[in-house]
């Protein structure tokens, strides 16, 4: 395979960035996603994809929920904050303001919006686990446009 046309290829996708929160310790933990869709009208599902070593992944396992909190334009530092690895940076979600959804996810009050899901399934996808959820409940906090790859300028294509 043409490594350097599959990273140009894969740029060109539109991604917006997102944090997915999961119940936990202290309040719960979050990660910055990009890798986001929704996946069926009825019920209403999404799909997310959470790396196979991450903090998150028990977390969501145990729990059976998680939640999609869309960020806003000018939102890059929250989204590096959150996209840092727990492992080097274990205090990554003190200190960002958020309360408890009715799954006991923590939905950001800086977001746009978001979704709280039931997980439906998930699958192997070799670095990453692909989990299909439920929307349970959504919410708008404000208008605004997304946070995107794009402007954010992050790079997170293999």
């Amino acid at each position: 395979m043409d490594e350097q046309a599959k990273k140009t290829v894969l740029r060109m996708f539109n991604y917006n960035l997102v944090v997915v929160t999961v119940p936990g310790p202290d309040g719960g933990h979050g990660y910055t996603a990009n890798w986001v869709a929704q996946s069926a009208f009825e019920p209403p599902m999404v799909s997310i994809t959470v790396e196979a070593d991450a903090k998150a992944l028990p977390l969501m396992r145990e729990s059976g929920v998680f939640a999609i909190n869309v960020l806003e334009s000018g939102q890059r530092e929250l989204a590096g904050q959150l996209g840092r690895r727990s492992r080097t940076h274990p205090d990554k979600f003190a200190g960002v303001p958020a309360e408890p959804g009715v799954t006991g996810c923590p939905l950001l009050l800086d977001a746009l919006g978001y979704l709280e899901c039931r997980v439906r399934g998930e699958l192997d996808a070799g670095s990453h686990v692909l989990f299909l959820g439920e929307v349970v409940e959504a919410g708008v906090r404000r208008q605004g446009k997304p946070l995107s790859m794009e402007e954010a300028e992050f790079r997170y294509f293999g």
